[in-house]
């Protein structure tokens, strides 16, 4: 077997095998997949198979031909290799056409609730369950207070997240009940790059104890009675009773999951949207006035007291405020874009270029490459917020090699595998950072480089690889 797939057929890419049985580049591409694809693509060219743990992966390069992937969606699928993935990680049955008809389909368009006029409303809700927070959190600043960055924003995204998504918990420590299931999640979500990679969960410590305490805080004697929680997910409760064959427990970690969905890449991305920010005074100055602007010029006044409301229109002309994040998803995302070819067959590319494609052959597109190619991106390893402004409007014109790019940033995915939630996802990072920056004085306490954790590799928004202190006090 192992000599057999040297044999290539005509039209056919390069292979890149390796030398070890099975594993093949495995380890080299987990070590930096960034680096050894650049490799590979001065030596191969644009279009090169990788032979990666028994699979075989051929990647394409060139950001002018992801469009001839994304469109292909009929023979190049998706949706089961992702069912196949999330049913293994979050224990629940993969949801086969013959068991459970049309589930998915009805999974699917519940989506419509993360966005028009439904989005406005969760983003509402987002908004005043953010200041609650804050305010409940940081209203005793007075004086300058110290806490590390990451542990701040996952403790205020992840409370602001579920309690809109899922509802209160009435208990009196509320707070508590939320932590404890925080402080789990974080432990599950250390070991979601191995579950991903396919490792069985018995070898990975306490992961398996852990996600079933997870998953049992899901279960419907426990969701009724949380308060107030979203219309997407009562209609996803809704679609789960119509199907007899789904237990409890099946239930309960399918609302596990889209909880792992909705803070899983949320919580790291908001986290480098800060850092950047307090990294750069320039920038945290252009996006302060921003905001300290809109909030004038619309009479509200800023501090934990006040309520403040923000239209969807609002929160899309903050450019600066956009482009800032932008730039910091820009650099902190490391997505790969998968998709599976349901047949023998011929991908046809722009300039007569043909890719012949086995059934089941991997197909994957890696926008890092792209969000780091110096030829689309002046300097691509330096931070610049404006990045995304063009005369005090919207950039979106990017290209490359004199030609404009129809993809230039893609942190969420592409056409079929596009995260549905990426509206409410933005939404969520520009109100946790306009509240930040409209009630608090807030600085970097120590300086050091915190640096991206390449383990996450392919799988979304990456880790800082340790944490830093800021301090925060109330804005006089």
């Amino acid at each position: 077997f192992f000599f057999s797939v040297l044999n290539r057929k005509t039209g056919e890419p390069p292979l890149i095998n390796g030398w070890i049985p099975y594993l093949g580049k495995a380890l080299i591409f987990r070590k930096d997949a960034y680096k050894f694809l650049l490799d590979q693509q001065k030596k191969f060219g644009d279009i090169f198979t990788v032979h990666i743990a028994g699979r075989y992966i051929t990647f394409i390069m060139d950001p002018f031909q992801y469009v001839y992937v994304i469109r292909n969606s009929k023979q190049l699928e998706f949706h089961e290799f992702a069912n196949k993935m999330a049913s293994k990680t979050f224990d629940y049955p993969a949801l086969s056409k013959g068991k459970f008809p049309e589930l998915k389909e009805n999974l699917h368009r519940i989506y419509q609730y993360l966005q028009g006029k439904p989005l406005d409303i969760i983003s509402d809700h987002m908004m005043k369950n953010l200041q609650d927070i804050f305010e409940w959190k940081c209203s005793q600043a007075t004086d300058w207070e110290t806490e590390k960055m990451y542990k701040f924003c996952c403790s205020v995204m992840f409370e602001a997240s579920f309690v809109t998504l899922y509802g209160r918990v009435p208990a009196a420590d509320g707070h508590k009940v939320i932590s404890e299931i925080r402080d789990k999640f974080i432990k599950f979500d250390a070991s979601f790059p191995y579950l991903a990679a396919n490792i069985p969960i018995e070898l990975l410590g306490a992961t398996k104890k852990v996600r079933k305490e997870l998953i049992h805080h899901f279960l419907l004697q426990n969701m009724t009675k949380w308060l107030g929680g979203s219309k997407v997910v009562q209609a996803r409760q809704d679609i789960f009773e119509k199907y007899e064959l789904l237990g409890d427990y099946d239930k309960a970690a399918h609302h596990f999951a889209f909880l792992w969905a909705s803070v899983g890449n949320t919580i790291p991305a908001t986290f480098w949207a800060m850092y950047y920010l307090l990294r750069h005074p320039e920038a945290l100055a252009a996006v302060r006035d921003e905001i300290d602007h809109l909030l004038q010029s619309t009479g509200q006044k800023r501090g934990p007291t006040y309520n403040i409301h923000l239209t969807r229109e609002q929160l899309d002309n903050l450019v600066y405020l956009e482009s800032a994040l932008n730039e910091s998803l820009r650099m902190c995302s490391s997505s790969m874009n998968i998709r599976i070819s349901q047949e023998d067959f011929v991908l046809k590319l722009e300039g007569n270029q043909e890719v012949v494609l086995r059934k089941g052959d991997w197909i994957a597109l890696y926008p890092q490459i792209l969000h780091m190619d110096p030829e689309v991106y002046e300097d691509p390893k330096e931070y610049k917020f404006d990045r995304y402004i063009e005369n005090g409007k919207k950039k979106t014109s990017f290209y490359k090699a004199g030609r404009k790019l129809k993809y230039f940033l893609m942190p969420f995915g592409s056409g079929i595998s596009m995260c549905p939630g990426r509206f409410l996802a933005m939404n969520e990072m520009k109100m946790f950072l306009f509240i930040l920056l409209s009630h608090f004085d807030v600085e970097l306490a120590e300086n050091k480089a915190v640096r991206l954790d390449n383990s996450r590799m392919g799988l979304g928004i990456l880790l800082p690889d340790v944490d830093i202190a800021f301090r925060y006090k109330l804005r006089s």
